[in-house]
């Protein structure tokens, strides 16, 4: 074997390595003040090369009938530069679409929960922050509910620890405002990461999961056309 094949080897062997070695980059930032909401979600792979920035500027409930109309900003860097913007409506119509869907991917995928749930326990949540402030409009009341506030938001930290491996204790927030009008505010921080190698493993199993189903490829294709 002579050197000059020798070295485009080692250098694809090399990035083959480098690859399943790294780790897939989120962070998630969600804020409300008063009425004006912002969600931002941005994803990071392969030291930076790829990168993914979800924005919702915008969330407005419009009533139990129409439900909440949410504005997607959508930019990337990859092989091809993408941004685009998209608007929709999350009525009730739409929830019973979405969990049909659920319904037809539970069916053709044998064990989706508990492949979800192997997933989810090699997520690594290294930040976890959320500060809330607030009045209800009365100081009684308002201090009352900080200690409810506050124990639902380590209930919810509790629960999600069964699903994720937290790298370090949460910080938790709850701040009572003693104003004789209502307010409210609150800001939640995530950070995290996932290797490549096991999304990759993941992946297959989820294949492996689909294949075993009768007609699970098809469906499967059906659901992804659907959403497309």
């Amino acid at each position: 074997m002579t050197l000059w094949l020798v070295i485009p080897l080692a250098l694809l062997l090399l990035a083959i390595v480098l690859v399943l070695s790294s780790s897939i980059h989120f962070h998630f930032r969600l804020n409300r003040i008063g009425k004006d909401d912002r969600v931002e979600f941005d994803i990071k792979a392969l030291f930076g090369l790829v990168k993914f920035h979800f924005e919702l500027p915008k969330v407005v409930y419009e009533g139990i009938a129409r439900g909440v109309k949410v504005k997607l900003e959508e930019s990337g860097i990859k092989p091809m530069h993408q941004e685009s913007d998209s608007e929709e409506q999350i009525d009730k119509e739409k929830l019973r679409v979405w969990k049909e869907e659920l319904k037809e991917a539970l069916k053709a995928t044998q064990g989706l929960k508990k492949w979800m749930k192997a997933l989810l326990s090699h997520v690594r949540i290294t930040r976890f922050d959320w500060s809330t402030d607030f009045s209800l409009g009365d100081a009684a009341y308002t201090a009352t509910a900080t200690g409810v506030l506050s124990g639902l938001k380590w209930g919810l930290v509790g629960w999600m620890s069964q699903m994720v491996r937290l790298q370090r204790s949460p910080r938790m927030f709850v701040v009572p405002v003693f104003r004789d009008e209502l307010c409210f505010s609150t800001e939640a921080v995530c950070t995290g990461k996932l290797k490549v190698a096991y999304v990759l493993y993941s992946g297959l199993l989820l294949l492996r999961r689909i294949a075993k189903v009768e007609g699970g490829l098809s469906r499967w294709k059906r659901l992804l056309k659907r959403e497309g």
